[in-house]
């Protein structure tokens, strides 16, 4: 399965785009549309070609590894908004987080279970502050999830 164009355009509306390398609110430093990692070190700057690279390696990175991860711990088949939704997340917290998630142990239950949106919009802090952006993205990506429409908010 791979990841539809609508969510990748709201990933980087959520992510935006900065040219600049700038800490996030979890104090990470980034770059791009939310690219992090060592390679970003302060003050960099890249070009917009360069971030939308950035961006397309990272997309790929977080796809292969939901991928692997499903098939590790025997995920059952998903919808392709199922899927989209994970991606999304998974590119915002990481793949280890979601791992260790609650959400996660519900998906491997059972990808239908009716409670897991409710468990996207657990995942709206950083540094212990509740984010506004945070929350309207989670509650797109429960949408999302549950078979609702592609929208920003």
């Amino acid at each position: 399965m791979e990841t539809t164009e609508k969510i990748k355009k709201l990933i980087k509306d959520w992510e935006g785009c900065r040219l600049t390398a700038y800490r996030c609110p979890a104090g990470e430093l980034t770059i791009g549309h939310g690219h992090t990692g060592a390679d970003v070190t302060p003050g960099m700057r890249i070009t917009q070609e360069q971030a939308d690279g950035l961006f397309e390696a990272d997309m790929a990175r977080f796809e292969e590894g939901l991928r692997r991860q499903m098939a590790d711990d025997g995920v059952p088949q998903l919808t392709q908004g199922q899927y989209d939704a994970l991606v999304s997340i998974a590119y915002n917290i990481g793949l280890d987080a979601l791992r260790r998630s609650t959400l996660w142990r519900k998906l491997r239950a059972d990808p239908a279970d009716p409670s897991i949106p409710a468990e996207f919009r657990r995942w709206v802090h950083a540094k212990g502050r509740t984010l506004p952006g945070l929350v309207k993205r989670r509650n797109a990506e429960a949408r999302i999830y549950s078979g609702g429409e592609y929208l920003p908010q």
